[in-house]
């Protein structure tokens, strides 16, 4: 499976940007899709994930601002009310059936105050 991001890019804070991932190859074998987040000087950490079912996981930072969907091998992350802390790389994410994890390029989203 390969990943292809898109989007990110600089935007003022309250502002809203949108990341893609699509997905190629053995694209049946996957389970969910999701983006993670590493700030400088972080850990990466979760964003948001969306199942084979559409089951949605968000961390807390993002619920209500951050709005993830799947449409068969494409997932989009829609992102509003941005701010200055969501700056950071994201990087795609798919966990196929049988639990191997594959990664995108990660793509640098900077919020400005």
């Amino acid at each position: 499976v390969q990943l292809q991001a898109s989007g990110g890019g600089l935007v003022q804070a309250g502002g809203s940007l949108r990341l893609s991932c699509t997905a190629s190859g053995r694209i049946f074998t996957i389970n969910s899709m999701g983006w993670y987040r590493q700030a400088p000087g972080k850990q990466r950490e979760l964003v948001a994930t969306i199942t084979s079912g559409d089951i949605t996981n968000y961390a807390d930072s993002v619920k209500g601002r951050f709005t993830i969907s799947r449409d068969n091998a494409k997932n989009t992350l829609q992102m509003s009310s941005l701010k200055p802390e969501d700056t950071a790389v994201y990087y795609c994410r798919t966990d196929l059936f049988g639990g191997r994890i594959y990664w995108g390029q990660g793509t640098q989203v900077t919020v400005s105050s």
